[in-house]
């Protein structure tokens, strides 16, 4: 992740305890270079630690993560499961929590997870556009 990006979560006007964990910047650091069964390990220390508002927050990270990883290796039956639970886990925390721009991420992610979604079949065969893939930006970025 840029030092752009953690200067402006760390700056953020939502700077609750979980936001300072040095685990959850982590976790976005590995998202963001597509090491997303790596951000859900880190994520998932961070989830088992958390007791306040933040917990179900995390485990919409780590699902979206899983997600991915999952579409990413064919696994499209388990990804499409986790695309759906992981944004119904975020959906209370929209348009933005903890600095980042969840509206930007759910939207990108439905779009990468479109023609997955969309599937009538028990295990989809859609394959995963490399270039679709999501990026956890936080809330101020542009674009």
């Amino acid at each position: 992740m840029s030092s752009i990006l953690v200067d402006r979560l760390r700056k953020g006007a939502t700077m609750e305890p979980a936001a300072d964990d040095p685990r959850f910047l982590e976790g976005i650091q590995c998202f963001n270079r597509r090491a997303f069964f790596e951000a859900h390990e880190v994520w998932e220390d961070l989830w088992r630690d958390e007791q306040g508002p933040a917990r179900r927050f995390y485990q919409g990270l780590i699902q979206l993560a899983v997600c991915l990883h999952h579409f990413r290796n064919g696994n499209t039956r388990g990804a499409k499961k986790l695309c759906l639970s992981g944004s119904a886990y975020l959906e209370p925390y929209r348009p933005a929590y903890l600095g980042l721009n969840l509206d930007r991420l759910l939207a990108d992610l439905q779009a990468c997870c479109r023609e997955l979604l969309a599937s009538q079949e028990p295990i989809p065969t859609t394959k995963l556009d490399l270039e679709l893939l999501p990026t956890i930006i936080a809330i101020d970025t542009p674009g």
